[in-house]
């Protein structure tokens, strides 16, 4: 026999109000209840009131869909990133929902998978329904970001391309403090563990440090593409030991745990033998063992700032895509030393 469900489940479920049912309550015309909430200057002040306090008490709300038939505009933002499970696109992710929410926004994430075909094929899909894209560290090439951006608003986080408004970290300087400490350290060589090839940061960040690295008069070398995560850390791992390497940067934290967990494997000691830096500061880079030297950057504000670069665009208040550069900082922790050989 079945047990007979709790009088609560087998109330039947509340009716959501309605524009009609707020109209005949109020004693007004549906056409002035939604002047009411998207007109409001159209609405004489006292009889707004009144829409408002009865739309109140029933519990309605506008329908976001027939606002946006009559208005053209959904309220609603993409966020993509390549990899949601990247502990690095938390911050832009809570940067971007706090200013989205701030400005009545409600904000859509999606997973592009490190793959332009699918972040292209999500933005074609997502256009129609949304105000603007918010394209974390996109795959996309030059031209086709472009092309996007001519049919909705964009702005990008970690990636810089002309014409579109864009919020990137200060890797000029952060990969100084880089190779300022390993140089301080002895090192006169390092190797970089290269991530996606498609990846605007990872070019940016190899240019940086060989640049900074011939200041030194230090050596470098760029290995890989590797994957950006934990798995893509052994084979880079067992690449620098092979090389003889002395200090490696990874390209992210992930990678850069990665192939710590598999020079502890093979009983190498960091930084005794090998010192270790990533970058991105992400939640976990201080808990592994030995905590990792990384170069911070400011993902929530970066996740704030496009949000906001896109509501200027959507009011037309930039006349041209703004580019913001956000500082970097070096957190020198456990996993760098002194080069072997340099100690006193």
């Amino acid at each position: 026999m079945a047990t007979p469900q709790p009088p609560e489940r087998r109330a039947e479920r509340r009716r959501r109000a309605t524009i009609t049912d707020v109209a005949e309550a109020a004693g007004v015309a549906a056409s002035t209840v939604s002047r009411a909430f998207t007109r409001p200057g159209r609405v004489n002040q006292h009889t707004r009131d009144h829409v408002l306090a009865v739309a109140e008490e029933l519990g309605y709300t506008p329908n976001p869909a027939a606002r946006a038939l009559e208005s053209g505009r959904t309220n609603t933002l993409a966020l993509l990133v390549p990899d949601i499970t990247n502990p690095y696109f938390a911050g832009v992710i809570k940067g971007a929902e706090r200013a989205a929410a701030a400005a009545g926004l409600t904000l859509v994430l999606g997973d592009t998978q490190e793959n332009p075909a699918a972040e292209e094929q999500l933005i074609r899909r997502l256009g129609p329904a949304v105000d603007g894209f918010v394209l974390s560290a996109s795959r996309l090439p030059d031209d086709e970001l472009r092309r996007a951006a001519e049919l909705n608003p964009i702005a990008l986080v970690n990636r810089a391309t002309p014409g579109v408004a864009c919020v990137v970290a200060d890797y000029d300087n952060g990969t100084r403090q880089i190779v300022d400490h390993l140089a301080s350290h002895g090192h006169r060589s390092f190797v970089f563990l290269g991530g996606p090839a498609e990846s605007w940061s990872g070019a940016r960040r190899w240019a940086g440090l060989r640049a900074a690295a011939e200041v030194h008069g230090m050596t470098t070398a760029r290995f890989g593409p590797y994957l950006p995560t934990l798995a893509g850390g052994p084979a880079a791992a067992d690449a620098v030991l092979a090389a003889g390497a002395s200090a490696v940067v990874a390209h992210n934290d992930m990678l850069a745990i990665g192939v710590m967990l598999r020079l502890a494997e093979r009983g190498v000691d960091v930084p005794g033998e090998v010192s270790v830096v990533g970058f991105d500061n992400i939640v976990g880079s201080d808990f592994c063992s030995p905590a990792l030297t990384t170069l911070a950057e400011r993902t929530e504000d970066a996740g704030a700032r496009a949000v906001e670069a896109l509501v200027q665009q959507a009011h037309a208040r930039a006349s041209a895509p703004a580019a913001r550069v956000l500082p970097t900082q070096l957190v020198v922790r456990r996993s760098s030393g002194p080069a072997p050989g340099s100690r006193p």
